[in-house]
This record gives C-alpha cells, structure tokens and sequence, in this order.
C-alpha cells in the first residue's frame, strides 16, 4: 500500500459535501445508496461523528460516516466508509477511521467501534480488522441482521463487527 498524501485533510463534513458524499458512495458500488437527501443531513446532524477526506483542491476524496450509539454512549457505530476510485489503495479510509476514532475518543469517551460488513467485502473486513489490531482490541462478529430481516428484496445477511475496547487512539 503506498502512503496517503502529504496534503490530505481530515476533517468534518459541511452540508455542502452531502453532494460529494453521495456521488463517492454510488461510484463505490459496494455500498447500499441512500437517497440524496439524507447524506445533505447526515452531513448536517451527524458531521461531529463524521469525517471527510480532502485532496488538495479541498474536494471530498473519501468519508466515513458515524453516529453514538443511544444505548452505548462509548460505541461509534460506522455507518459508511468510501473512497474515490483514483485514491484507493492509498490508507485513506484507515487514516479516516483512525483520525474519527481519536477525535471522539478525546471529545465523547468513544472505546469501541462498530460496523456491519455483508459476507464477501474482504476490503472492508481488513480495514476494520487492521484497525482492531492497529488499536490493540479485539473483534467479535455475529450476524446482526439475517437476509430475512430486509423487506426489500434478496439483501447478504449483515455482520456486525464489535471492536474494543480500544486503546492508543492518537490520530496516525
């Protein structure tokens, strides 16, 4: 993996990145695409649990998108994790990730992570299992939603991966 440029930064996203957000997350073609609306609010409501990556012309080259969970004030649940197509490969979602994790470390008390993975996307399981190892925790994966759970049509069962408790959260 080459290194992530020296110009990147990493910081909250503006409501007028929900444009850019959804354009990365629809070219990922890993994700499942929300409307457009709500990544105008996700950008909005949970930019404090939220991150976004800019190149050097200030444009969005990667995110990743969070929330607290409610009944587990110290756990940031990963909702999405994208990156343009011309910059993957590049550490740009571990540093999002990392760079997210300390910042609510120092500011909420966060010493776990989680996110849902479906089977068979093996670059997000080694982004998050990478980063267990990174923070010296460890994972534990059960099924949080079977195929049966989605209305919608055949959807891959949802993994949920629980990582903590984490330590050394110093942004890498």
């Amino acid at each position: 993996m080459t290194a992530a440029p020296a110009d990147l930064l990493i910081d909250r996203p503006a409501v007028d990145d929900g444009a850019a957000l959804w354009r990365l997350a629809k070219d990922s073609e890993k994700l499942d695409l929300n409307s457009s609306y709500s990544y105008l609010l996700w950008c909005r409501d949970f930019a404090g649990t939220s991150a976004v990556a800019r190149g050097a012309d200030g444009e969005p080259v990667g995110f990743v998108t969070g929330y607290m969970r409610p009944d587990r004030p110290d756990t940031l649940l990963v909702w999405q994790v994208a990156v343009d197509g011309a910059h993957r490969g590049l550490g740009i979602a571990a540093k999002l990730l990392d760079a997210l994790t300390a910042r609510l470390a120092a500011e909420r008390g966060v010493t776990e992570v989680e996110t849902t993975i479906t089977p068979g996307n093996t670059a997000s399981e080694r982004l998050f299992t990478s980063f267990a190892t990174r923070h010296g925790a460890r994972v534990e994966r059960e099924v949080l939603f079977g195929a049966e759970h989605f209305p919608d049509g055949p959807h891959d069962p949802e993994v949920l991966y629980r990582i903590g408790p984490l330590t050394d959260l110093t942004a890498r």
